[in-house]
């Protein structure tokens, strides 16, 4: 799909290097280096983007704070934020994905790596679209997984999954968002309920015990370290 989409990027060479490649592939581009100039046309452009990529480090207002304000800007609180950053602490990629991305690359990138994150995060974002058309669409199939949501019921292949309300939760967060890394902060927020207390480690708890159920396809719930987990997408 050719898309919008809004690069902000302090640095000149690596904004124009992205800038060319993405149209090469037919996108359209847009390229601003402050942070606050980059909220303001947000705020105030009738149109917006497809897709955002934000530099972590920017002049006038960060990257997280621009991805923050993203997630709570109703025109834009679905839209995929991919963040740029020189920053490879697991902590900082953490602080990156609770503020808002779907995805991150770190500075130095190789160039078609970062081109097939766009495009995978373009084909997520059309399917989420299609999703949000169909408000009766309660059925989530990624790889052998399977859920739905309106039966509260999960299936690898065809053998139904005996599994607990937390690990069903976890299950539809991941195919709901399939191949998004969602972090340990993220997780503790889908299954927390009521007065009780989810902790990011109670969750290495949950995903040990999904594993379990899955038994051969346990690997289909794969480990970021440092990071969190994710079930990949389709290849």
């Amino acid at each position: 799909m050719n898309a919008n989409i809004l690069i902000v990027e302090d640095e000149s060479d690596i904004s124009d290097i992205l800038s060319l490649q993405l149209q090469n592939k037919g996108h359209h581009v847009t390229v601003i280096a402050d942070g606050s100039e980059a909220l303001e046309q947000i705020q105030n452009s009738e149109q917006n983007a497809d897709l955002y990529i934000l530099d972590r480090m920017l002049p006038g207002t960060s990257g997280l704070e621009i991805g923050k304000f993203l997630r709570m800007f109703k025109k834009t609180k679905t839209k995929p934020i991919l963040m740029l950053t020189a920053m490879t602490r697991p902590e900082d990629i953490v602080e990156g994905l609770d503020a808002g991305a779907d995805d991150y690359v770190t500075k130095p990138f190789d160039s078609n790596v970062l081109m097939a994150r766009v495009q995978a995060l373009l084909r997520r974002a059309e399917a989420l679209r299609s999703q949000e058309e169909n408000k009766e669409t309660s059925i989530y199939t990624v790889n052998k997984l399977k859920v739905d949501t309106n039966q509260c019921k999960a299936w690898i292949e065809e053998r139904e999954l005996d599994l607990t309300l937390s690990e069903y939760k976890l299950l539809v967060s991941f195919l709901k968002q399939p191949g998004k890394v969602l972090t340990r902060n993220q997780l503790v927020e889908y299954i927390q309920d009521g007065p009780v207390h989810v902790t990011d480690r109670t969750i290495d708890t949950h995903i040990f015990g999904l594993r379990k159920k899955l038994k051969d396809y346990s690997k289909l719930v794969e480990t970021i370290r440092g990071i969190g987990y994710r079930v990949a997408a389709d290849t």
